[in-house]
C-alpha cells in the first residue's frame, strides 16, 4: 500500500508576530481553476463600482472678496497656491492647512495675471490699472491658526495699458506682459526692455516655454496664435483661427507640444514645429474653454469653461476623463494643476477657489501596504476590463446637471446633422468634387 505524505516545517509556516501575514499556498494550474476568468471579472466590475461610489474629488475652499480671474503655484513650495480677484486682492494660501498666509493690497483694478519667480520668493501680478507689482511670498509658519496679514508691493512697474497677463523667465530676472501688445520687463529696470507686435489688437495670454527659456507663445483677440523669441525684434510664427484661444499652456515633458483653450469650447492641441493642423482636438464643454493647464507629468491637463464645469483630459484623448462641478459652481476662469500632479484648483465666479482631486476616488493619507496592493490590483483589473460593455458603461458614466446635459445632447444633434448632410453631398456629386477636411485642419 502506498499512502502520500505532506511533510512541511514547523518553523517556516509559522507566524513570528500577529501582524505578520499568513502564508496562503496557491496552485496555479490553469486546469483546477475552470471559473477563474469569471471570477475575475466579477471583481474588475465590483472594483469599477467601488471606483465611482468613493469617488469624491471635492476637498476644500478658499473665499475671496470677488470673482476669481488667476491662479499661479509656487513652483518651491508645494503648499503655497496664488490668487487674484476682480477686486484687485491677491491672496496666498497655505493648502495643507486650508488658510490664508497674507492679503497682498495694492492693485487698484482687476488682477488679471500672476506669476511667481523660480526661486519662490516673489511673485509678480499684472492687472487692469495699468501696474505690474512685485511682492514677497512668505513661507507657511509652523504655528496653527489664523496667521494673514497684509503686505504692499516691494517694487512696482507703471505701463500705458492694462494688462491682461503675466509670466516669469525661468532663467532670467525677466517677465513679459500681454495687453495692447507684448512687452518684455526686468527687475531692475522701470521701463520694459523691448516690445513685441503682430498686427494683433490685444493679446490675451502667454506662457514661456520651459525647455527654451527664451521662447513663449501667446494668444492674441485677433484669433492668432504667436510664437515669439525674446533673442529677436520679429515674432516666429503665427497661426490664425476661426475663434479667440483665451489661455494656452506647454506640456513641461514634451516642450514642442503646447494647448489652447478656445472660445469654440475646444481645446487645441499643437505641435510647433507644424501649425499648419493641430495634433488633437479634445471636446466636451459646451461653451467656451477660459483656462488650460498642464499636469507636472505632462500626461494630462485641467481645463475651466464658461459652462460652469472643470475637466480633466488626457493629453492625446479627444474626450475628458473627469468633469468636476457643484451647485454653487459659476463660470470657471481660472484652473491650475498642483506641483506634485496629486490636486487640481478652479477659481471661479463665485468668489471661491476650489481644491479637488486629480484622481477622484484616491485615497488621501497614509496607506497600508496591503492597501496600496489593493489600489494596484484594482487598477490594473479596470485597465485589462474596461473595453467590456459593462465595465466601460460604469467607469466613463458621469453626472452632469441639466443644462448641461441638454446642451450636449443639442451639439450631438448639430454635428450629426452636418455630418448626414456632408454624407449626401458626397452621395450626390461627382467623384471628388467634395473635398472633406479633418476636424484636426479646419480650425
Amino acid at each position: 500500500m502506498k499512502v502520500k505524505l505532506i511533510n512541511r516545517s514547523e518553523e517556516k509556516y509559522t507566524r513570528e508576530r500577529a501582524q505578520d501575514v499568513q502564508k496562503v499556498h496557491r496552485n496555479l494550474d490553469p486546469q483546477l481553476h475552470p471559473f477563474e476568468k469569471a471570477v475575475e471579472y466579477t471583481r474588475a466590475l465590483t472594483a469599477a463600482k467601488m471606483d465611482r461610489m468613493f469617488a469624491k474629488p471635492f476637498v476644500a475652499s478658499f473665499m475671496h472678496d470677488d470673482g476669481v480671474n488667476c491662479l499661479a503655484r509656487n513652483p518651491k513650495r508645494l503648499n503655497s497656491l496664488l490668487s487674484g480677484s476682480a477686486d484687485g486682492d491677491i491672496r496666498i494660501w497655505d493648502v495643507a492647512a486650508k488658510r490664508c498666509l497674507r492679503k497682498l493690497v495694492g492693485h487698484k483694478g482687476a488682477v488679471r495675471g500672476i506669476s511667481v519667480t523660480p526661486d519662490g520668493s516673489h511673485a509678480i501680478s499684472a492687472a487692469t490699472d495699468c501696474t505690474v507689482k512685485m511682492w514677497n511670498v512668505p513661507f507657511a509658519p509652523f504655528v496653527s491658526g489664523q496667521v494673514q496679514t497684509d503686505d504692499a508691493p516691494v517694487v512696482e512697474f507703471v505701463g500705458t495699458h492694462a494688462f491682461l497677463g503675466i509670466d516669469h523667465h525661468s532663467t532670467k530676472n525677466q517677465f513679459a506682459t500681454a495687453g495692447a501688445d507684448v512687452q518684455l520687463w526686468d527687475h531692475g529696470h522701470i521701463e520694459p526692455l523691448s516690445t513685441f507686435s503682430w498686427g494683433s489688437d490685444t493679446v490675451t495670454s502667454l506662457r514661456f516655454n520651459p525647455a527654451e527659456p527664451d521662447l513663449f507663445a501667446a494668444t492674441s483677440s485677433d484669433r492668432g496664435i504667436v510664437l515669439y523669441d525674446i533673442r529677436s525684434s520679429t515674432p516666429v510664427r503665427k497661426v490664425v483661427m476661426q475663434m479667440k484661444s483665451n489661455a494656452v499652456s506647454w506640456n513641461p515633458m514634451e516642450p514642442l507640444n503646447f494647448t489652447v483653450a478656445n472660445d469654440d469650447s475646444c481645446l487645441y492641441s499643437y505641435d510647433m514645429r507644424n501649425l499648419s493642423m493641430s495634433t488633437c482636438v479634445h471636446k466636451d464643454f459646451v461653451s467656451a474653454a477660459m483656462d488650460v493647464d498642464y499636469s507636472p507629468t505632462g500626461k494630462e491637463f485641467v481645463a475651466g469653461s464658461y459652462d460652469r464645469t472643470l475637466r480633466i483630459f488626457k493629453t492625446g484623448g479627444g474626450h475628458s476623463r473627469e468633469v468636476y462641478h457643484t451647485k454653487r459652481m459659476q463660470r470657471v476662469f481660472a484652473s491650475l494643476f498642483s506641483g506634485d500632479g496629486t490636486f487640481v484648483f478652479s477659481g471661479s465666479d463665485d468668489m471661491n477657489v476650489r481644491v479637488w482631486k486629480a484622481e477622484a476616488s484616491e485615497h488621501l493619507g497614509t496607506l497600508l501596504p496591503r492597501e496600496k496592493q489593493k489600489d494596484v490590483y484594482n487598477k490594473a483589473l479596470i485597465e485589462k476590463h474596461k473595453h467590456l460593455p459593462e465595465v466601460k458603461r460604469i467607469i466613463r458614466h458621469r453626472h452632469l446637471p441639466g443644462s448641461i446635459y441638454k446642451a450636449k445632447k443639442l451639439r450631438r444633434d448639430m454635428e450629426d446633422s452636418e455630418a448626414k448632410k456632408l454624407r449626401n453631398r458626397i452621395a450626390h456629386s461627382a467623384p471628388g468634387a467634395v473635398q472633406v477636411k479633418p476636424a484636426r485642419k479646419k480650425k
